[in-house]
């Protein structure tokens, strides 16, 4: 018996449109041939066509004329479409002809290529694969009132700036100037960047270079390869910027790539002033010698922390914290500052002074050159130009203690100051310098809201010593010892420290409500030739009391005349009368000393001090000896041989100064000092 092989036929293929309804059979065939015709419409169109309205569009919404020049080219067949844009013209806002006739337009750009991912962009991210900007011509302009020509609509010029993930961008031959007439600051250059091989797979490089304020600038940023790049992931990056002879280095990551609000880094800053940064950062800062400072940078939108800042400027050290605020009429910065040792002369810059320039002292080479010409021309008051529109244009709040001191000619320990910049008024309130033994406490307000500024000086000197500030020494002993106090109220106008001194007004008074000096010097005040001589070439340590010795000064146009100018000992009471100008630094002083005890010879020669404020000369009027020597002479050789000795006999006649008087007048000027202390000091053995 056979057995049959039989294999069943194949069934035909199921048709997927049967079972439907003719009319959607004509609607599916109508879409597929819509999708066709778009296809073939897309594959043949000319994308041309959309150059006006594109302009028209980005126009509108940048408030300023945008315009394709050059071919428009799309590739719209992949996930991750490009798009080429020829001669894209951007200009610029309606004011800025305004500020400069000759701005031309904001950016010409030869050409720009960008790639986007359509995958990422379903889910809200923005990932290009590709950027490429070819030979830009961009100027960037900020007025004085802030408005900057990259703001568009109601976005603020300082707000941080935000770019998507970008996995390769380059920038060929760019061209950049950038005009902030608010900080100041031009900036001339050309801007590249590109990926580059190297031992560890590649580096993006970004740089730029030109002339920032006439000085060279050299910029570079690299950062690890953009190919892998995600705006979930930290982005790595080292800086490296020079402005003339400052320079900043940083390493540190932008938090979520690109935005430009949210990074940290590792800071190192340098050069050979502080208030030189204002053309990088902005921000008002003193003048300073030479300075290194370290520290860790972050940035959360509007607010820069810098957090453990360490480092030297000039010879002192100096540590702390700060943090700055952008996003407001006026940028704020406050900070937490302190010096375990300060460097007196460091100070000076601060107020427009050379600091010290001997050996093992820091300074620029501009301020060697300042000092150099400082000591020759014997002024002490800087006459550097306050840059009144930098206050205005800042506001702070910065504390500051210096825990010792090195000043070689003054017994200083300590300094403190809490300083205050609000709208354009500096406030110093306290300003404390302790010294060994007193205390100098006061405020100082500077009001730079007028077209010519006015400082505010008050300022006293609490229980202080006059051997500490007069330290002249006669075989190891000082010459002079005793309790000394001081006000000086002050109010000037003018933009630099020499000029607000000399327009100044207010008085000065110092008080020695008590003491004791060398009765060689004593004598001396009164020129009392045959016993002060006598008694220093002896070499007696005999010591005389002083009841009190006051100056008052009355201060009118930045010329201190005196008002009351005594010293009463106990052997002589010397008066004097001078004045102190201010404008031109220089002194000159007449004193006249009477002895309290019977002197057979004295010669009657007042005492004078002249000259610069710097470096003043004591001297003798002798024409007064010349014309008591001259009558005496004549009378002698009329009368009596003997009365020619007549003008040099004293009969010590001068009186006790009414120490209580005075000092309760100069307790009515301000000074610190009780009428209970005018009580003598007792006369050492």
């Amino acid at each position: 018996m056979s057995t049959l092989d039989v294999t069943p036929a194949p069934r035909p293929p199921r048709n997927p449109f049967r079972g439907l309804s003719r009319r959607a059979r004509i609607g599916i065939g109508a879409a597929l041939t819509l999708v066709a015709a778009i296809i073939a419409f897309l594959v043949i169109f000319d994308w041309n066509w959309l150059r006006g309205p594109i302009g028209r569009y980005a126009s509108a919404q940048l408030q300023r004329e945008v315009a394709i020049t050059g071919d428009l080219r799309v590739h719209p067949w992949s996930f991750s479409p490009k798009a080429e844009a020829f001669g894209v013209r951007i200009g610029q806002p309606a004011w800025a002809k305004s500020v400069d006739p000759q701005a031309g337009q904001m950016a010409r750009v030869e050409r720009i290529a960008v790639q986007i991912k359509i995958l990422p962009l379903l889910r809200g991210q923005i990932v290009l694969p590709f950027l490429a900007i070819d030979r830009a011509d961009v100027r960037l302009l900020r007025d004085k009132e802030g408005r900057a020509n990259w703001t568009f609509g109601a976005r603020k010029s300082d707000k941080p700036l935000k770019l998507p993930a970008v996995q390769r961008l380059v920038i060929n031959e760019g061209r950049l100037r950038v005009d902030d007439r608010q900080h100041g600051a031009l900036f001339v250059g050309t801007v590249n960047a590109q990926e580059r091989a190297g031992d560890k797979g590649g580096r993006f490089v970004l740089e730029g270079k030109g002339d920032l304020n006439r000085s060279a600038f050299v910029a570079q940023v690299t950062g690890g390869p953009l190919l892998n790049i995600s705006p979930s992931r930290p982005y790595p990056f080292d800086a490296d910027i020079r402005a003339g002879s400052t320079r900043i280095t940083a390493e540190g990551k932008v938090i979520k790539p690109f935005d430009l609000g949210r990074f940290e880094t590792q800071l190192t800053v340098s050069g050979a002033d502080l208030n030189r940064l204002h053309d990088l950062t902005g921000l008002t800062l003193p003048n300073t010698p030479p300075y290194k400072v370290s520290g860790h940078l972050v940035r959360k939108g509007d607010r820069y922390d810098f957090e453990k800042l360490s480092g030297r400027v000039g010879d002192s050290d100096l540590s702390g914290d700060l943090f700055v605020l952008t996003g407001r009429e006026r940028p704020y910065l406050e900070a937490d500052l302190r010096s375990r040792r300060l460097d007196f002369d460091d100070l000076g810059s601060l107020f427009g002074a050379a600091p010290a320039t001997g050996r093992g002292e820091t300074a620029s080479a501009g301020q060697k050159v300042e000092a150099a010409q400082r000591d020759a021309t014997q002024r002490l008051l800087p006459d550097a130009t306050l840059q009144v529109d930098r206050i205005r244009a800042m506001d702070a709040k910065v504390s500051y203690r210096a825990e010792t001191v090195n000043a070689p000619n003054l017994p200083l320990r300590k300094v403190s100051a809490e300083v205050v910049l609000e709208k354009g008024v500096l406030t110093v309130d306290p300003l404390a310098l302790t010294f060994s033994r007193g205390d100098l406490k006061g405020k100082v307000r500077l009001d730079a809201r007028p077209a010519t500024p006015k400082t505010d000086i008050d300022v006293r000197l609490l229980n202080g010593r006059l051997e500490d500030f007069i330290p002249f020494k006669s075989d190891g002993k000082p010459a002079i010892e005793g309790a000394v106090m001081a006000r000086a109220k002050l109010t000037g106008t003018g933009n630099s420290v020499h000029r607000a001194a000399a327009s100044a007004d207010g008085s000065v008074t110092l008080v020695a409500p008590h003491g004791q000096m060398r009765q060689a010097f004593a004598e001396l005040l009164g020129v009392n030739a045959s016993k002060g001589l006598l008694l220093l070439l002896s070499k007696s340590d005999k010591e005389t009391p002083v009841r009190c010795a006051v100056a008052d000064f009355d201060v009118r146009n930045g010329v201190m005349t005196t008002t009351a100018l005594v010293a009463d000992t106990g052997v002589v009471l010397a008066k004097g009368r001078g004045t102190v100008n201010l404008a031109t630094e220089r002194m000159d002083f007449r004193i006249e000393g009477d002895s309290k005890k019977p002197r057979l010879l004295r010669l009657f020669i007042p005492i004078t001090i002249k000259g610069p404020i710097m470096a003043p000369k004591p001297g003798l009027d002798v024409s007064k000896t010349l014309g008591q020597g001259g009558v005496a002479t004549a009378l002698g050789s009329l009368i009596n041989p003997l009365a020619a000795l007549l003008p040099f006999v004293t009969t010590g006649e001068a009186k006790d100064a009414d120490c209580a008087g005075l000092v309760s007048e100069a307790r009515q000027q301000g000074a610190p000092v009780k009428v209970g202390q005018t009580t003598a000091a007792k006369v050492k053995k």
